[in-house]
C-alpha cells in the first residue's frame, strides 16, 4: 500500500517539518514530528478529512515534539517516541523550559515506547520504525516500504544533523546513514529540516557523508 504524503508542514521556531501521512483509501493518517503549532497541524488533518491514528516523533528534541501532547489531549491518538530518549524526554520534564525568551509547554506523555523494527499502521498503509541514532540515542528513520523514508534530522539534503547536543554521537549518526539508510536504494528522503532530497544524491554529493566527502574534507 503507497504511504500518501497529505501536506507537509514547516512548524516552530526551529522551522520544524511535520508531515501528515497515511492510507488514501481510508484516510487514517500518522503525524510525523507534530514540532509546534497543534492548530495549523489539526486544520490541515481537517482540510484533508483525516482520521488520525497515531502521532510519532523522530526524536526527542523539542522543536519536534512541541505539539504531541495537544494533539494526543485533542483526538486520543498514541504518540510514539523510541525508547532510547526517555532520559531526553526526562531532562526536559525537570530542566529549563524556555527557548530564546518563551516559555515552551511540557514535553507529552508517550503511550508507546518504540524499537528497531516496529510498525505505525495507519489503515492499508505501515511506517517501519529503523533506529538510526546519532543526533540523539533514539533517533529514528521511519519507511514507507518501497515510497520514501522520514529521516528526521539523521539526514539532510547536502547535510546531517548536529551531534554536538546531549547523547550526540558524530561516528554513530554517519554509521547509521551509511548501514541503515544508504542501502535503502534511492527512495526520496524527507527529513525534519529543510528541502526533501533522496538516498542516491546523498550517496553521492552529501558533503559530509557521500562519496565525495573526502575531496573537500580535511
Amino acid at each position: 500500500m503507497v504511504v500518501h504524503v497529505y501536506e507537509h508542514l514547516v512548524v516552530g521556531q526551529l522551522q520544524c517539518n511535520c508531515y501528515l501521512v497515511g492510507d488514501p483509501e481510508t484516510n487514517q493518517a500518522v503525524v510525523i514530528d507534530p514540532g509546534d503549532q497543534p492548530d495549523d497541524i489539526m486544520a490541515a488533518v481537517e482540510r484533508h478529512g483525516l482520521r488520525l491514528v497515531a502521532a510519532v516523533a523522530t526524536h526527542a528534541h523539542f522543536d519536534h515534539i512541541l505539539a504531541a501532547e495537544a494533539i494526543r489531549k485533542r483526538t486520543q491518538v498514541p504518540f510514539y517516541l523510541h525508547t532510547d530518549d526517555m532520559p531526553l524526554l526526562e531532562a526536559m520534564r525537570t530542566g529549563s523550559l524556555k527557548y530564546l525568551g518563551r516559555e515552551l509547554r511540557p514535553p507529552p506523555e508517550v503511550d508507546r515506547w518504540c524499537r528497531d523494527g516496529d510498525e505505525i499502521v495507519a489503515g492499508g498503509a505501515s511506517l517501519g520504525v529503523i533506529h538510526t541514532p546519532g543526533h540523539s540515542p533514539g533517533s529514528v528513520s521511519l519507511l514507507a516500504e518501497g515510497d520514501a523514508v522520514f529521516s528526521g534530522d539523521t539526514l539532510f539534503a547536502g547535510s546531517i544533523g548536529r551531534t554536538d547536543l546531549p547523547g550526540g554521537d558524530a561516528e554513530r549518526e554517519l554509521a547509521s546513514i551509511r548501514e541503515r539508510l544508504f542501502p535503502l536504494g534511492d527512495l526520496p528522503v524527507y527529513p525534519g529540516h529543510g528541502p526533501p532530497t533522496t538516498i542516491d544524491r546523498e550517496k553521492i554529493a552529501n558533503p559530509i557523508v557521500g562519496a565525495f566527502s573526502h575531496l573537500w574534507l580535511p
